[in-house]
């Protein structure tokens, strides 16, 4: 099995600084704006794109905090009887999402069932004005109609590969890799926390 090494930590920080800027400038500030990470990996890059928003415009984001929640979609997903699934995590909402911009931070984009589970999990939550969606990796293969707004890194793969996200708050590495393989029932959803 070979694994390659697509970005590296200052490849990651300079796509996430990126998307932090188009996510300012399409919502034209910070107004009623809510940035919600889709646990595991999706957290952890929603608080950076907070970080990274509270440094560029520091009048307008007292804390990253004010910006930045979890969504956990793991009950919405249409899978769960195929696959085995990770334990819930908690959803935690800055605010109410009504009327907000919401932003969606995941940190691959495959099949788009995962973003199709958040949309489900935020209908319970109330009725934000706009939904965007931000990922690290869009990997291609969807099965829905869903597209990021926001994308670090385009990487085309085949179904057979595995894009792993490696993050230094998790994994204590940083790094964006791509596995060769033969796939089955897992490699072909990507890996556990990077499968949709």
């Amino acid at each position: 099995m070979t694994v390659r090494t697509v970005l590296q930590h200052a490849d990651i920080t300079r796509a996430l600084t990126r998307i932090s800027h188009e996510i300012l400038e399409s919502n034209r500030g910070t107004n009623d704006l809510i940035i919600l990470g889709i646990p595991t990996r999706g957290v952890v890059l929603a608080r950076r794109i907070a970080e990274n928003i509270q440094r560029i415009e520091p009048q307008a984001v007292a804390s990253p905090a004010d910006l930045v929640g979890a969504l956990d979609v793991t009950m919405y997903r249409d899978d769960l009887s195929r696959n085995p699934t990770r334990t819930p995590a908690p959803t935690s909402l800055p605010g109410s999402i009504d009327g907000k911009t919401v932003v969606l931070v995941d940190d691959v984009l495959y099949s788009g069932r995962t973003i199709r589970a958040a949309l489900d999990a935020l209908s319970d939550l109330g009725r934000p004005r706009a939904v965007r969606l931000a990922v690290l990796v869009d990997r291609g293969h969807r099965e829905l109609p869903i597209r990021a707004d926001f994308v670090g890194k385009n990487l085309p793969s085949a179904a057979s590969e595995r894009i792993n996200v490696l993050l230094t708050e998790i994994d204590g590495a940083e790094a964006v890799t791509i596995e060769d393989g033969l796939a089955d029932a897992a490699d072909a959803q990507g890996s556990a926390e990077a499968g949709a």
